[in-house]
């Protein structure tokens, strides 16, 4: 079954090894995993976009349950396609972009439209399903991007998430018209139904953050901790549970053929926090 989910033969190895592991070596050898293949993915990307006409953005997607370090890879990409664009030529500044990262948070439906819906109680419960984020004005943004860039295009604007308030921010993330490639990462971008199907089909390249669930959900309980969403370890792991690991099973179940398959594993020094993501 999965072999006829993806269009590639290639599977990546996006590897972590935890700080506390007795063999420091091999730590080192996982991290240098990690370094290589985002080095892969940047040159892939780098060489398909000198061939995309002017006009025209190249886009990525990248998908992956709670929990999986769709995140990090994300921004490491662009971060990583960003240094490289402006090594090219001296004449480019700090602020030269080539590519913009684009999390999906933004979309979430606000808790104001969550209260608004026939079951509210189920719909704060379930905060993070599918349902409860706003897709079609996702795919409206994906289909605005997909418009030809001309001398008259301005800024687009997308929204962020802000964890302290738990809502959306509107108009946070700007997308300049010299930004050529777009990095998004988000739980249902490779999503085989509704809008999130549309959107996917209108992506340059599926990528899929793979992770085992064990690992998935130590970084749930820890991060629903952190972030308050949890009081306790006892708590954030009922949510990873009865909600996360959920939404996991749907993801997987219903993902699209994808170009890359990265393999998520341990690591403390490339989680979110520590890339500064």
């Amino acid at each position: 079954m999965r072999a006829r989910l993806i269009l590639a033969s290639i599977r990546s190895f996006y590897s972590w090894s935890s700080l506390h592991s007795p063999d420091d070596h091999a730590a080192d050898n996982d991290t240098h995993k990690m370094e290589e293949q985002v080095a892969r993915l940047v040159d892939k990307v780098w060489d398909k976009v000198q061939d995309v006409p002017a006009s025209k953005r190249y886009m990525v997607a990248v998908s992956g349950i709670p929990g999986s370090g769709k995140t990090t890879l994300a921004a490491k990409v662009a971060d990583a396609l960003n240094e490289r664009y402006r090594s090219e030529t001296a004449a480019r500044t700090a602020n030269s972009l080539l590519a913009t990262f684009l999390p999906m948070d933004g979309y979430h439906l606000t808790r104001a439209q969550l209260s608004a819906l026939p079951n509210p109680a189920n719909a704060h419960a379930r905060r993070g399903a599918a349902f409860t984020f706003d897709a079609p004005a996702f795919l409206a943004l994906v289909k605005k991007l997909r418009e030809p860039i001309c001398p008259e295009t301005g800024t687009i604007y997308a929204p962020s998430f802000d964890h302290a308030v738990k809502d959306p921010v509107p108009d946070d993330i700007p997308i300049r018209k010299e930004s050529r490639v777009l990095v998004m990462e988000g739980n249902y971008l490779s999503l085989g139904e509704g809008e999130w199907k549309e959107a996917a089909e209108l992506m340059d390249e599926l990528w899929f953050v793979e992770v085992d669930e064990k690992v998935a959900r130590k970084r749930l309980i820890k991060r629903h901790v952190e972030a308050g969403i949890a009081s306790n370890d006892e708590e954030a792991g009922r949510r990873a549970d009865e909600n996360d690991l959920v939404n996991g099973k749907e993801i997987i179940e219903k993902r699209l053929p994808v170009h890359e398959v990265i393999v998520s594993e341990e690591d403390e020094r490339w989680k979110p926090e520590a890339q500064g993501v």
